[in-house]
């Protein structure tokens, strides 16, 4: 069982993060909700298509402008507290490496801090243990913030994944996380280049072995694009190739741009999986 916030889902239940970003320059929509009502409304179409969790981010995870830690607060911190107010219901996530911004948005009602930095700040654990909130250990093979590979290698991808986010998530628990709050990712693109993030893709089984509710943020991102030859807003449908791949292998979240499209496809997954009925059936039967 996952337990994030007021919500349980059960083991075969794929889950859905919707993005919604509070920076000016982010890669995929380039600021569209950076500024409040565009971005309360990219939340209320996110639920309504099918979202459990809202993953709000107030740093552009690429090189860009400095953001200090005041600033991600003064973006995050209040829109947390709004969402929190308008869909008592949802999860809501806060994607920050730094305990300082985990604190302030925990005190206004997050349940999931989304570390997607590999705990480079191991405070902001001891923050998700304090508040009772989830925590997601993701692999980023120790590289800083806000820096892309530079002729990264591995000896074995998926062993330091696993090394990784294991030890992360051990740790978290240790330090009073619940244990069902706790996801791992393998972390696409962060201290990868596009081979090693198709091989995590491919051996994916291998995390989800693990029993730990495996993460999986795909979204558009470079691999795609590289692996496809296109640019960013042409890598929606290699990115449901890939989240059905994922799907089928095991995980149980997916943290998105596009909500609906990839309802449908982890829908279907699920119905060939035979976890779930079709929505109709009445073909054969008339």
């Amino acid at each position: 069982m996952l337990r994030l916030g007021r919500r349980e889902f059960a083991p075969h239940e794929p889950v859905i993060m919707a993005i919604v970003n509070r920076t000016p320059d982010s890669f995929y929509d380039q600021g569209a909700t950076f500024h409040d009502e565009p971005a309360l409304t990219r939340v209320e179409q996110a639920v309504a298509e099918g979202a459990a969790i809202i993953d709000i981010g107030g740093v552009k995870a690429g090189p860009g402008e400095e953001v200090s830690a005041e600033e991600e607060a003064r973006r995050t911190v209040g829109f947390v507290a709004e969402v929190r107010w308008r869909f008592p219901d949802v999860v809501i996530s806060v994607d920050t490496w730094r305990h300082e911004v985990g604190e302030a948005v925990c005190e206004v009602g997050a349940d999931v801090l989304n570390d997607a930095w590999g705990g480079i700040d191991p405070r902001l654990a001891e923050v998700a243990a304090r508040y009772g909130a989830g925590l997601v250990c993701t692999h980023a093979g120790g590289a800083l913030p806000r820096t892309r590979p530079h002729r990264v290698e591995y000896e074995d991808v998926m062993a330091d994944i696993l090394d990784r986010t294991l030890g992360l998530a051990e740790r978290a628990v240790s330090l009073g996380v619940p244990r069902e709050s706790v996801m791992i990712d393998p972390g696409h693109d962060f201290g990868k280049n596009t081979r090693h993030s198709l091989e995590a893709t491919r051996r994916l089984d291998e995390m989800v072995a693990t029993g730990w509710p495996v993460l999986v943020s795909l979204s558009n991102k470079d691999f795609v694009g590289e692996t496809l030859d296109r640019p960013v807003k042409e890598r929606v449908l290699g990115t449901l190739a890939t989240t059905a791949v994922s799907a089928w292998l095991g995980a149980r979240v997916y943290r998105v741009h596009e909500v609906a499209e990839t309802r449908q496809v982890l829908d279907m997954v699920a119905s060939i999986a035979g976890h779930r009925a079709p929505a109709v059936a009445r073909r054969g039967l008339a």
